[in-house]
């Protein structure tokens, strides 16, 4: 089987540039017998710097660049001349990359805005030369600083996918479905369980030109947050989403403990994901007649809205996505 083209996860090996080393030297000319101390500073190593880049989606240009390593600064000279400061690597990334400290796990930094620049490694200093330590009672000093070393590690690149709503749901929810009846997305629709693999971004247009980015999330099942079906990586994109549309089918034995599943899957692996607004819609309804409808509605999760949808019908898919474009609004006023 090809391995896919999204990457979400590398781990990467990187060094920064070395601190040139200031410099000794002594002016030496013609007809100035005592010229003093005139060594330049060293340069600057360079550093290993993370940009945001909507241009990306994933992580899977650094999968085969594993070492990455800067220049480092050149040595002073005479002439108070400074070395040459080294390079920095500027890898893109897309947004929502965050960097982790591969050993301790800690957030070295995280990237979410296009354009934004965050260090992962800074370079050395170079060192000052011999001229900065001339003092009253030291005409002559014959010492310099060395450059600051490099700084080396191994760190570990996550993506989280940022979008306004993600699709929660257990596999053959119809997320997919759904995500290709509200968007030019077109992801792998199958009647199995783990058809989507990968998170799958799509544009849902709204009333007025408005529109909002959906992603459909690989399916949870009990014991994600454990890492059961690979939960934990699928688990970190809903980190990102505004919005969580929680999504069941109508034929579920009992859509109230499905709901109380992933609701609890949620809050074992980031209980800040209870923060977000969330909306339960009842999908595959085509085939419902009212009084069905009205006998689910009776036995429903309590304090989360409800819609009954059918992807494939389009039964109440227009007022699926206005209901969200209103909430968006909630979410984020200053974009009204």
């Amino acid at each position: 089987m090809a391995s896919s083209n999204f990457v979400d996860y590398v781990k990467i090996f990187g060094r920064s540039g070395k601190g040139g080393a200031g410099s000794r030297h002594f002016r030496k000319e013609k007809f100035i017998e005592f010229g003093g101390p005139d060594g330049g500073d060293g340069g600057n190593g360079g550093s290993i710097i993370l940009r945001g880049n909507k241009q990306y989606w994933t992580l899977i240009h650094l999968k085969y660049q594993r070492h990455i390593f800067a220049e480092n600064g050149e040595a002073g000279s005479g002439a108070r001349c400074s070395g040459k400061n080294g390079a920095d690597v500027i890898i893109d990334v897309p947004l929502g990359t965050v960097a982790r400290n591969a050993e301790t796990g800690e957030i070295v930094c995280e990237v979410t805005e296009e354009g934004q620049l965050a260090i992962l490694l800074k370079g050395g200093r170079g060192g000052l030369g011999n001229w900065h330590f001339k003092t009253a009672t030291n005409q002559a000093p014959r010492y310099a600083q060395p450059g600051e070393d490099c700084v080396e590690g191994w760190f570990i690149l996550e993506l989280k996918v940022l979008a306004d709503v993600g699709l929660v749901g257990f596999p053959n929810a119809g997320k997919s479905t759904l995500l290709a009846a509200v968007s030019a997305a077109k992801p792998k629709i199958a009647n199995y369980a783990f058809t989507t693999l990968e998170p799958n971004l799509g544009i849902v247009e709204c009333r007025d030109h408005h529109s909002f980015v959906m992603a459909d999330i690989p399916g949870i099942i009990e014991g994600a947050h454990t890492g059961k079906g690979l939960g934990t990586r699928f688990l970190r994109h809903i980190e990102r989403n505004s919005i969580l549309l929680f999504m069941i089918p109508a034929d579920s034995k009992d859509v109230k403990e499905e709901y109380r599943i992933l609701f609890n899957e949620l809050e074992q692996y980031n209980p800040e994901l209870l923060d977000k607004q969330r909306l339960l819609a009842i999908t595959k309804c085509d085939m419902l007649d009212d009084e069905l409808k009205e006998a689910i509605a009776c036995d429903l999760p309590e304090n989360v809205p409800v819609i009954f949808i059918s992807s494939v019908s389009g039964y109440n898919i227009q007022k699926l996505k206005d209901l969200l474009w209103n909430m968006l609004q909630r979410e984020n006023p200053e974009n009204q």
